[in-house]
Parts: structure tokens; C-alpha cells; sequence
């Protein structure tokens, strides 16, 4: 049970902003001496000062901001546990050096094992309260896992250790609770997340939506483009599906209900921008920055290859909406009653000022630790300038408890996660599954790809975006890498299919949430958004397999594979709305009709479809798209209506 930021206690808003505040200055303070010192020794000692100090800050907000009753005597129990939290962080802060020499992983005194004990349990207790029973019961399962491996069967079976032995490792080695996930977190992740929150505080949600609807809200289905333009900007900040659905859906969804989109379709259009939002740069949430540790390669690698499968999935919803759109005969709102451009510039200029420092010290200047330090200062200092959001002693100590809220919140979780990378770090489980997957799928990769398409959804689901990505990096990105395909595409893969469970029924949690603020019903908003979305089940597929359109290629190389896909996008979109930009109408009735209709998406599919050494089929890719487009044209001919009445007739039927 979380407690709302504005029904905060006087006192746990204080502790809250002053743990963010320290957090931020902590990380700052930490990411100078990293830049300056050459030493390896003494970097990895202040590493662990820095992550036991940062995890003491933040770990205690747990179990305050989230109390599991509401009444006196879960106060005592939920300070208690924060007091223990706190002191457990400090007593590992302080034996940070001596654990380092005296590798207290391995062989750590009876006093330290204790404390190990303590501090496992109240990060399972943190999991619990901040990433929900799903991810909970994973952690806790794999956590305790190496306690038991040898009893497992063969296939899962791995090399045990003793209770004592598990605890020390998950807490005092950088393999699990302050492993990779962990360290993302505290050496990338927090930056963004404050610039992303300073952004929100500042309105920079309402400045986007103001900027989409002045450029879009007057164009057929407008209210819908400027749904997929806003959420899909403020998606890529706040890396959450449901927070960005609950906070501009609640804009968003009503008025597109007001241009006349049926309940469930407003709320897919939604839940689909947000969704697509955490795939989309230059943030991407902040699944992008573990990516980019995990690879060992820049933060601007993973960016610049994630933009053109983004942009084609957005292209994919613009080319829904509008031939939606146009099949309703939706206009566009009048412009007078829309704001004005020039006016909406005027007064947010300093979004996009902050906007273009951030990508020109990600990109040009490549500085991903201080870049969204500096790009959040410049947004602060100019937001004071503003006459209209200028903020007062109020909104500043809001920002700081939001700021707070939501770093407790990951870190609870990438600790969390850390616990099952430890687990298969030590048992060497990791390696086992990886050649289990291999074995099952023999030699064909597409078979490959689609066990790990099912298992990257089946993890999915239920779990944040950033748990789940990090969860598959570990169990399932192995194995895709060694069945010959490129380690950054695998990447992409997985955590294009674990946020699919976002839009897919029977679980769709954005979706759910867009019903809920649209009051349709969940199960058809659900399918809506799938159908909607349905692009995004296909483009992993086509980057994996041809790599160019993750920027993997020459630049020709890329243009032509993007065109193509673009182009099947367009098709297949036709196919699903019945109507085709250029042509029109596509929806005549009967058999015919709906034969014409599959040979356009199979038309579609053949022209994206890329020929490579895994889909060997015998044909060049010349013939592939000329096949694609014999079959697009001949569905064309046949799904087009004879006369107008059949059209009307068959778009009541629709």
C-alpha cells in the first residue's frame, strides 16, 4: 500500500527530500572521483563506499512510503525496519575496505553473515512492496535457489552453497545484490530519472501536449497523433507504461472520445503510446543506460540503433490512426481552438533548450554520467525564469519527494533483480539454460527466436520494464548471441517482447489502465491495443534478422531496409483498417474482399520480409519484393468496393 505523495506525514516528506537531495549530491560526488581516478583499486573501494552509502539512503523510504496497514502499529514495524535497514547499510559502508581485503564473500566473520542475513531479507521485503507478488516471488525463488541446486533435476540443477554462504554473497560480492542492475542504477540511471521527474514537475508533459496538438490537432484523427506524440515523449522520460498512461491519458483519452473514437480505441491508441514510449530515445526509460552496461558498450550505441525500430513502430500507429481516421470520417479540431504554435514555443522555448543540451553532451560530447545533471540545472534555473511555472518553496520540496519516491523505487528493484543475478552467478545456472536453448532448438534459429520471443513475453509479464529486460539479459540473451545472432539486436529483441505483455491480453496492465480512466472494457481495450500495436510483434523480428536497420550496416544498407519495412508497415496497416493511404477505401465485402485483404498484408509481409542466411528460401531479395508487391496489387484490386453504396454498406458491417 503506497501512500500518495501529497498525503505525506510533514516529517517523511522532509526525510524523503532530504534523501533525494543527498542521493543526487552523492552520485554527483561519486561520478567525479570515478572520471578522475586511474586507480582500479581505489575506484572499486569507493564503488562500494558509494553503493552501501547510496543504498542506505534510499533503502529506508521502502518501507515508510510503502506501509503495509495504515495504523499506529505498522508505523513502529515499518520504522523498525527502516532503523534496520539503515544500520545494516552503515555497518557494510564502514567494512567496505577490509570486505574487499579479506574477501568476506567467500569467507565472511559470523557477525558479518548476520548482518548479511538481515539485509537480504529486508531487500525481499522492499521487492514486495515496491515491484508487486509477481516479481517478488521470482526474487525469493532465485534467491534461495543456490541453497538448493544440487536437488534439483539434471537440467536445472547447479552447485549449492550453504545458507550462510548465499547470504554472504548476495550481499558483500558485486555479483548480485550489487551487481550489474545495481550498478547501472547508481552509476547512469539516476541522473535521467531526476531530469525526467524535473521535466513532469515542471510541466513539461502539458508543454508537449500543447506542441503536439498545435501541429497535429488539426490533421484527420489529430487528437489521436497528438496522443502518440506526447505519450511517446513522456514514456521515453518516466520508463513506466502505467505512470504515463495514468498521467497524459488522463488528457489524452478524453479527448480523443471528444473527436468520436469509440471508448475501447482511445484507450489502445493510448496504452500503445506509452508502450512505445520506453522504446523510444534518446531516454528510453532507463533500460537503455543497463543495456548499455551490459554490452560494455556507449549509452549512444544503444540509443542511435533503438531509433529507427521506435520510429517505424510509431509510424506503424500514425498510419492506423489516420486511415481510422478517414474510414470514420474524423476531422481534425478547428484551428482556432487549438493553441498556437508560436505561443506554445514562447512559453515552453526552455524544454527544448534543456532537450537539445542533454543530446548534445549524450551524442556529441558523449558525457552519459553528467549529462542529465547539467541538462536538469539548465531546466531548474530556467523554469525560475518563467513567469507562469515559476516554482515556489512548495512545488520545489514536492519535486524532491517525487524524486525520492522514485528512486527508493528502483533501487528496491534493481537490488531485487541483482538477487537473481546472483543466483545464477554462483550456481552457474546462467550457463546450464543457455545450452538447454541450444539443444532444443538444434540448428535453426528461427526456432530459436520464437522460444525466446514466447519466454521474453511469459517473463514479461506482470514485471517493470527495467526487471524484466534485466531478468532476460541473464537467462535468454546468452543463448540467442551464441545461436549466431548480434548481442545489441538480441538485446532490442528481448525487451521489444518483454513489454509486448503491456498490450497483450489476458494481462495488458496498460491497456487496463487506459480502460480504466476511459471506462471501457478491459478485455476490448486489450485486444484494440494488440491490434493496434500489432507492428510491434513483427520489427524485432526484421532488426534481429537484418541488423542494418539497427544501424549495423552501411548507410544504403539502412535506407533499403527501412524503406522496405516502412513500406510492408503501410500494407499491413491497410489490411487491418481496410483503408490504404493514396488508394482509399479497401473494404469491400464478401469473400472477396477479405481474400484481398490477406494477400495485401501477405503482400506487406514479403515486401519487410528480410532474405538473410537464417530465412533462406531460395529467392533473392529482388524477387522477395516483387513477389510482395504482385500480391499487394492484385489484393488491392480485389478488396476495392464497386460502388459507393457497397462502401457504406460495408463500413456499418466493419
Amino acid at each position: 500500500m503506497s501512500i500518495k505523495t501529497t498525503e505525506l506525514p510533514t516529517a517523511l516528506r522532509w526525510l524523503t527530500g532530504a534523501a533525494a537531495l543527498c542521493s543526487a549530491f552523492l552520485a554527483m560526488d561519486f561520478l567525479r572521483l570515478f572520471s578522475e581516478s586511474p586507480l582500479l583499486d581505489f575506484v572499486i573501494t569507493v564503488q562500494n563506499h558509494y553503493y552501501y552509502a547510496l543504498m542506505g539512503l534510499l533503502l529506508p523510504l521502502c518501507y515508510l512510503l510503502n506501509p503495509t496497514v495504515e495504523n499506529s502499529k505498522s508505523i513502529w514495524i515499518d520504522s523498525v525496519l527502516a532503523l534496520t535497514a539503515c544500520a545494516a547499510c552503515i555497518f557494510f559502508f564502514i567494512n567496505a575496505e577490509t570486505m574487499l581485503d579479506f574477501g568476506w564473500e567467500f569467507a565472511a566473520p559470523d557477525h558479518a553473515v548476520l548482518v548479511s542475513y538481515m539485509l537480504w531479507l529486508l531487500i525481499l521485503e522492499a521487492v514486495r512492496r515496491t515491484g508487486g507478488m509477481v516479481l517478488f516471488a521470482l526474487v525469493l525463488v532465485f534467491s534461495l535457489y543456490p541453497i538448493f541446486a544440487e536437488s534439483f533435476p539434471g537440467p536445472i540443477s547447479g552447485m549449492a552453497s550453504t545458507p550462510a554462504e548465499t547470504a554472504a554473497y548476495h550481499v558483500m560480492s558485486i555479483e548480485s545484490i550489487l551487481g550489474l542492475p545495481f550498478r547501472a542504477f547508481a552509476q547512469l540511471v539516476i541522473g535521467f530519472l531526476i531530469f525526467g521527474i524535473a521535466l513532469q514537475q515542471t510541466g513539461g508533459g502539458r508543454f508537449f501536449i500543447n506542441l503536439a496538438f498545435a501541429i497535429f490537432g488539426h490533421v484527420r484523427g489529430g487528437s489521436a497523433k497528438v496522443a502518440i506524440v506526447s505519450s511517446g515523449l513522456m514514456g521515453s522520460m518516466s520508463g513506466s507504461v502505467i505512470t504515463n498512461v495514468l498521467t497524459t491519458g488522463q488528457m489524452t483519452i478524453p479527448a480523443m472520445q471528444n473527436n468520436g473514437m469509440e471508448k475501447e480505441y482511445a484507450a489502445g491508441v493510448e496504452s500503445c503510446a506509452s508502450t512505445g514510449g520506453v522504446l523510444l530515445p534518446p531516454i528510453m526509460g532507463s533500460t537503455a543506460f543497463v543495456m548499455a552496461t551490459f554490452l560494455n558498450v556507449p549509452y549512444t550505441t544503444v540509443a542511435l540503433a533503438a531509433g529507427i525500430p521506435a520510429l517505424l513502430y510509431f509510424f506503424g500507429l500514425f498510419v492506423q490512426v489516420d486511415a481510422y481516421a478517414a474510414r470514420k470520417g474524423l476531422v481534425g479540431t478547428p484551428r482556432n481552438e487549438l493553441p498556437s504554435l508560436a505561443e506554445t514555443m514562447k512559453q515552453g522555448w526552455y524544454y527544448i533548450a534543456a532537450f537539445l543540451v542533454l543530446i548534445f553532451l549524450l551524442v556529441y560530447l558523449q558525457r552519459e554520467a553528467v549529462a542529465p545533471f547539467i541538462a536538469t540545472g539548465l531546466l531548474l534555473v530556467l523554469n525560475q525564469i518563467s513567469p507562469d511555472y515559476r516554482w515556489n518553496l512548495e512545488q520545489a520540496a514536492s519535486f524532491l519527494v517525487a524524486t525520492g519516491r522514485l528512486l527508493m523505487e528502483l533501487l528496491a528493484i534493481m537490488a531485487g533483480v541483482g538477487l537473481i543475478v546472483g543466483a545464477l552467478s554462483v550456481t552457474g545456472l546462467s550457463g546450464t539454460l543457455v545450452n538447454d536453448l541450444l539443444y532444443l532448438a538444434g540448428d535453426s534459429t528461427i526456432l530459436l527466436l520464437l522460444m525466446g520471443a514466447f519466454s521474453s513475453f511469459l517473463l514479461g509479464i506482470g514485471m517493470t520494464v527495467t526487471a524484466a529486460y534485466v531478468f532476460l539479459a541473464i537467462v535468454l540473451a546468452p543463448a540467442l548471441i551464441q545461436g549466431g545472432l548480434e548481442p545489441l539486436s538480441v538485446h532490442l529483441f528481448i525487451l521489444y517482447w518483454g513489454m509486448l505483455s503491456f498490450i497483450t491480453p489476458p494481462v495488458a496492465l496498460g491497456a487496463f489502465a487506459a480502460a480504466s480512466i476511459a471506462g471501457s472494457s478491459a478485455l476490448a481495450t486489450g485486444f484494440t491495443a494488440m491490434r493496434l500495436g500489432s507492428i510491434i510483434y513483427f520489427i524485432p523480428f526484421f532488426f534481429v534478422l537484418e541488423p542494418a536497420i539497427i544501424l549495423s550496416g552501411t548507410w544504403l544498407e539502412t535506407l533499403f531496409a527501412t524503406a522496405k519495412v516502412a513500406i510492408g508497415i503501410v500494407l499491413i496497416a491497410a489490411a487491418l483498417q481496410t483503408y490504404l493511404i493514396g488508394i482509399g477505401f479497401i473494404d469491400r465485402k464478401g469473400l472477396i474482399g477479405v481474400v484481398g485483404r490477406i494477400l495485401i498484408a501477405i503482400g506487406g509481409g514479403l515486401i519487410a520480409l528480410p532474405v538473410t542466411d537464417v530465412i533462406d528460401i531460395g529467392v533473392s531479395q529482388l524477387v522477395m519484393i516483387i513477389g510482395g508487391v504482385v500480391f499487394a496489387i492484385s489484393g488491392i484490386l480485389m478488396s476495392r468496393a464497386n460502388s459507393s453504396q457497397e462502401r457504406s454498406s460495408s463500413l456499418i458491417n466493419f
